[in-house]
């Protein structure tokens, strides 16, 4: 949710050699609508079931990185299929940074795009709360507003 997941992720596959994919942008290809338009029609409940069946087809691959909406980990012990089949990586952003970047952007994310700003700085809060717990569970975890792909890779390449 506004972390940087999908820059990180493509700028990691690239470093890689990686194949990059959007998990949410290969849900929306493969139902022919937006994720807004996917929580609007048919619910969280049938999304987070599309989710974690493309998931699952997308841990197939092998030599890929999948960046994940916010929600993903918390849904389906998909955690726990993740850091069983991949590395996982949790950024870390406080409350105000992630703010400060998902203000100007609310429109393509179905979860926020009515809040008013103290609303979404209150929802950021409790978001974290709840997920932080399935988050820390990543085998990887950075802080901070910048990442450094270099590190990111010689950190990614201990594990093998």
């Amino acid at each position: 949710m506004g972390s940087g997941k999908t820059t990180v992720g493509k700028k990691l596959a690239n470093k890689l050699n990686y194949n990059f994919i959007d998990l949410d942008a290969e849900i929306e290809k493969q139902e022919l609508s937006s994720i807004h338009q996917i929580f609007s029609k048919k619910g969280e409940e049938n999304f987070r079931a599309l989710e974690h069946q493309k998931l699952l087809d997308l841990l197939a691959n092998k030599k890929v990185v999948v960046s994940c909406g916010g929600g993903t980990p918390c849904f389906n012990n998909n955690m726990e299929f993740m850091t069983k089949n991949g590395i996982t990586i949790y950024i870390k952003l406080s409350v105000e940074a992630l703010h400060s970047r998902l203000k100007s952007n609310k429109e393509n994310r179905p979860l926020i795009s009515s809040l008013n700003d103290e609303s979404l700085k209150a929802y950021i809060h409790q978001k974290l709360n709840e997920r932080e717990e399935v988050y820390i569970k990543s085998k990887i975890i950075i802080t901070g507003l910048s990442v450094n792909i270099n590190d990111l890779v010689t950190t990614i390449n201990g594990f093998h």
